[in-house]
């Protein structure tokens, strides 16, 4: 089996289903054959360790541990999904102080033990403070942290197809910005139905206010259905995020990446942007909208405010003007 890259791939939270859905992606994309399984809990991280291998995959080489030193030693890239689940009733939010705990923790291990990692994803909830924490205490440069953003996109697609009975590839520029949660940008202006734009489409506003709605509750409605958060498709979209970062195929949905703009206004926040991410890690562009979505975006850019300013409270990470001590490249 020929493979992207023969370097270290760190899974984080291996144990888990987003972990172990992960696992077997990257292995089924040929992104790399050395991965490494880590986790806290042992008798998880050990029984998927135990079914990749049994799924024979060609070259493969599967570790697992429990022990960080020797998870992150050598790492080159690295998913996360190491953080607490949400359940039913919970918002993103409802994980803050314990998700970002472990954050801290998380970035402080690449410092101590992989400083020369490549790109790091971090994905569990809430990405955008998670992630921001992970960047603080890592050392890492902002292009090469970046958190999952893209499913709040590819939910609205999902919607919008099936309003129109298109094929879901056949729905361009669905996008949301700013925030993974309840207070995310839906942006519609760009979006085309098979080519048309959607304002040509004959969708009222009301209508399209429900889709926005089953959007941004896309989370909730899948614990709904089925018992659990969602694992299938954020660990997808992640694992194609870091086979961009390997230098394979360009991630081109909206990722979470550190935004200090001073044009834009948007500053010391870890949002979706207009992103690509490849092997030199991720870019991004300023969005551009209506003024109705342009507002929708900076509510949420000052929801994002309001978290990074409790964590800075509750003492995970320093004040802003003192991020620099942690991390010089911010």
């Amino acid at each position: 089996m020929a493979f992207l890259t023969d370097e270290k791939l760190l899974i984080v939270g291996a144990g888990g289903m987003i972990g172990s859905n992960m696992v077997q992606s990257a292995l089924m994309l040929g992104l790399t054959p050395n991965i490494c399984l880590y986790d806290i809990f042992e008798p998880g991280v050990h029984g998927v360790a135990d079914e990749m291998c049994q799924c024979a995959f060609p070259g493969a080489n599967i570790t697992w541990t429990t022990d960080p030193k020797e998870a992150f030693t050598g790492a080159k890239y690295i998913v996360s999904s190491g953080g607490a689940p949400r359940r039913e009733g919970m918002t993103r939010e409802d994980l803050l102080k314990g998700n970002c705990e472990i954050a801290a923790q998380f970035g402080d291990f690449i410092k101590e033990y992989c400083p020369d990692v490549k790109h790091v994803v971090v994905i569990f909830n809430p990405a955008d403070v998670t992630a921001l924490t992970a960047l603080i205490h890592s050392g890492l440069k902002p292009n090469q942290l970046t958190s999952l953003a893209a499913l709040d996109s590819t939910r609205l697609q999902q919607a919008l197809a099936m309003e129109f009975g298109v094929q879901q590839d056949k729905v361009t520029g669905a996008h949301t910005y700013g925030g993974h949660g309840e207070q995310m940008a839906v942006f519609a202006s760009k979006v085309k139905i098979d080519g048309k734009p959607l304002a040509e489409m004959g969708l009222s506003e009301e209508r399209f206010a429900e889709i926005k709605h089953h959007t941004v509750q896309g989370g909730s409605n899948i614990i709904k259905l089925r018992g659990r958060s969602s694992f299938q498709s954020p660990s997808y979209c992640a694992i194609k995020m870091i086979e961009a970062a390997m230098g394979g195929e360009v991630f081109t949905l909206p990722a979470g990446c550190y935004v200090n703009c001073e044009e834009c206004g948007y500053k010391n926040v870890m949002m979706a942007m207009p992103t690509t991410i490849d092997a030199t890690g991720v870019h991004f562009t300023v969005p551009t909208g209506t003024p109705e979505e342009m507002a929708g975006l900076q509510a949420s850019v000052e929801h994002l405010g309001k978290m990074r300013d409790e964590i800075i409270s509750l003492g995970i990470v320093p004040p802003v003007a003192e991020w620099a001590t942690l991390n010089p490249n911010l």
